[in-house]
């Protein structure tokens, strides 16, 4: 992504001296990693502070509240690597893998217990092909268009993002018209990024993958909880301890 207004930061500054269009694309920075703002409007509020002292917090020492060069390169260098998902090979299983590997390390779910978890999810939720499905694949259109009363807001992707406000909100994040066009959900290097933001964030039940993945715990069989209560919990925490063996 590019920070026009950011990088015009010479020095650190308190958060309220920042412009708003500076605040904007600090944000929309934020959000990408997974640090939630709330609504990406260039206003300083209570979750803008928490979400960039929880990032300094994770990733760079300092004062929570300053925004300076050093700040902003770490912004940079790590919405540049979830850039590259778009050079990443999505046409074969291992290439999959390998994309969704680097977008949990870009997005801060490096360690190894949470890539086999998530990659464990894609493996159930897409059937094993490791492609972005449809909600009721096995069915045509007409019949979600029957079906589902959120229609045309359907799961789509390696995980079923539902809902018009969640394709609103991955809209707005990834600069994508979801809304007219919720199909663009399908495509693998959206799909990805929305798989590993909605594990980090809680977007799609309000549990975290770090409620469950962390350094002092793994509890495989829980973490069913951030996609779908403990639906086949015990069938996928299987698949991520066969995950977990092969990346060790």
């Amino acid at each position: 992504m590019q920070f026009v207004e950011l990088s015009t930061v010479a020095q650190p500054l308190p958060l309220s001296e920042l412009s708003k269009v500076q605040v904007q694309e600090l944000q929309y920075a934020l959000s990408l990693l997974g640090y939630p703002v709330g609504d990406i409007d260039g206003l300083v509020g209570p979750k803008t502070r928490s979400a960039l002292a929880e990032f300094k917090a994770d990733v760079i020492e300092g004062n929570p509240d300053l925004v300076g060069p050093k700040t902003i390169e770490q912004l940079k260098e790590l919405t540049g690597g979830m850039d590259a998902s778009r050079a990443d090979d999505f046409s074969t299983r291992e290439g999959t893998i390998s994309a969704i590997r680097r977008q949990c390390d870009a997005q801060g779910l490096g360690r190894m217990e949470q890539i086999a978890y998530v990659l464990a999810t894609v493996e159930w939720e897409t059937a094993k092909t490791f492609r972005p499905v449809r909600e009721a694949f096995w069915k045509n259109e007409e019949w979600r268009r029957d079906n589902f009363r959120y229609y045309p807001y359907y799961g789509r992707g390696y995980v079923q993002l539902t809902w018009k406000n969640n394709y609103e909100k991955y809209g707005q994040l990834l600069n994508l018209d979801l809304v007219a066009k919720p199909d663009l959900a399908m495509d693998p290097p959206t799909a990805a990024f929305i798989l590993v933001h909605g594990f980090k964030t809680g977007t799609f039940t309000g549990r975290k993958l770090t409620d469950y993945v962390n350094d002092v715990r793994t509890d495989f069989v829980n973490a069913r909880r951030c996609i779908n209560g403990i639906d086949r919990a015990h069938e996928i925490s299987g698949l991520a301890d066969r995950f977990l063996k092969s990346l060790s």
